[in-house]
């Protein structure tokens, strides 16, 4: 079904790209952040209050992708989509060319529209206000109104010597940026903001980069205060103090973080010509040769992903061969109890004889054992003719009564000769 979808958004792009489009421009700077709200009154639609209603696909006209320094976000709580960015110093006197392509999702209706951005020169600022603000998202910070407020504390307050000048460089989300999404869902997510006048900085400034400046080894503190705190949260702006840094005139400004100007590389000096061919290159897409492409060694991954399990399985095997061993051990070394020799009860020829078994102690003896030791006559330590001989020094219990004569056991009877008397 997604599949579908993608096929008919891709052939009604391609019927769009060939049907007549319609031409807008804006003006935009050097080093000064522009954005652009893309909407459906753009193409002459009206909302009707559906989720996601209408998509926008913004790229360089004739190209897949948008220039280097041009981004675009679609913003769900708007209900719209946001371009925005910087023009590095080398777009100065150009005009770029966007191209927005528009569907209608309830009604598979596509517009074109080409914005031309007409790109203008400006000094480039001299000293920069690095901050980070937390209770914000970069969607909220796109609203012009909220711009003037947060340069209105700097130019009525903190820094009045950049009312002439003052401008937003650089604005982005924090999230897009590095930082962690919050804990909650309901938070923001904050956005990073870079403010730049070629004015020099004035002394309250100065003063709260001093104050600020032993939280710089931290690297988030939201719950720490100022003494401007007061100031920037009657306009509605919470910010994080530990990412309040000035740079100044004497500063690498292309060297901040995120700058647009993408001619700063590490990686040695450039030749001129050199430099202006990436210059041209940076904002136009082409595909890779295909002998660019590195190849991808499989045979490293294979045995890592065979040899650590192995590992594993050898570790496992080892230990519980030792535990099995001691266990083997153990039994081996069970130690018999001596023997204890029986007495057996024959017949009137049959003596004692040896007993072959063994037994486990004397303490499984009957009771009756330690009766027969306390009724112990000298007269019974004589040896009687048909009375077992006692022949060992363990004494053991006396053996049952005979039954009488009458009885119907047979193996208690005993006969006498032939013409003799039962007894």
């Amino acid at each position: 079904m997604k599949m579908m979808k993608m096929k008919i958004f891709i052939t009604l792009t391609l019927l769009a790209a060939a049907a007549k489009a319609t031409y807008l421009s804006d003006d935009v700077y050097v080093s000064e952040l522009f954005s652009l709200r893309v909407e459906p009154r753009m193409f002459n639609w009206t909302f009707q209050g559906l989720t996601e209603q209408f998509q926008y696909r913004p790229s360089l006209e004739g190209y897949p992708d948008l220039p280097s320094w041009v981004r675009y976000m679609y913003s769900s709580e708007y209900h719209s989509g946001f371009l925005y960015g910087t023009p590095p110093e080398r777009t100065a006197d150009t005009k770029v060319p966007i191209e927005i392509i528009a569907l209608n999702k309830q009604t598979y209706e596509t517009k074109r529209i080409v914005l031309l951005l007409a790109v203008h020169r400006k000094l480039p600022p001299r000293n920069v206000i690095q901050m980070k603000i937390d209770n914000l998202n970069w969607v909220h910070m796109m609203d012009p109104g909220r711009i003037e407020n947060l340069k209105n504390i700097f130019r009525n307050d903190l820094w009045q010597e950049s009312r002439q000048d003052l401008h937003i460089i650089f604005m982005d989300s924090a999230i897009k940026l590095g930082a962690r999404l919050p804990l909650r869902p309901q938070q923001r997510e904050g956005v990073v903001v870079h403010l730049g006048s070629r004015a020099d900085f004035s002394a309250r400034l100065l003063e709260l980069q001093e104050e600020v400046k032993p939280l710089y080894k931290i690297a988030s503190c939201n719950y720490k205060r100022t003494s401007v705190q007061t100031t920037f949260e009657n306009s509605g702006f919470k910010l994080d103090w530990c990412a309040f840094k000035l740079h100044a005139a004497d500063d690498d400004i292309t060297a901040m973080p995120h700058h647009p100007n993408e001619s700063h590389k590490p990686g040695g000096v450039r030749g001129s010509s050199e430099i202006s061919t990436l210059q041209q290159r940076a904002d136009r897409w082409e595909a890779p040769m295909k002998s660019e492409i590195p190849d991808r060694n499989y045979s490293d991954e294979f045995a890592v992903s065979f040899a650590i399990p192995g590992m594993i399985f050898a570790l496992l095997l080892s230990v519980l061969t030792v535990i099995l061993c001691f266990q083997h051990e153990k039994l081996h070394e069970y130690r018999p109890v001596q023997p204890v020799q029986m007495v057996q009860y024959g017949s009137e020829q049959s003596q004692s004889v040896p007993a072959t078994g063994t037994l486990k102690s004397l303490k499984d003896a009957p009771y009756e054992e330690d009766l027969s030791i306390r009724s112990a006559s000298p007269s019974e330590s004589f040896c009687r003719e048909g009375s077992p001989r006692i022949v060992n020094t363990y004494l053991r219990p006396k053996p049952p009564p005979y039954r009488p004569s009458g009885s119907n056991n047979s193996t208690m009877q005993r006969k006498a000769p032939v013409g003799g008397v039962d007894i």
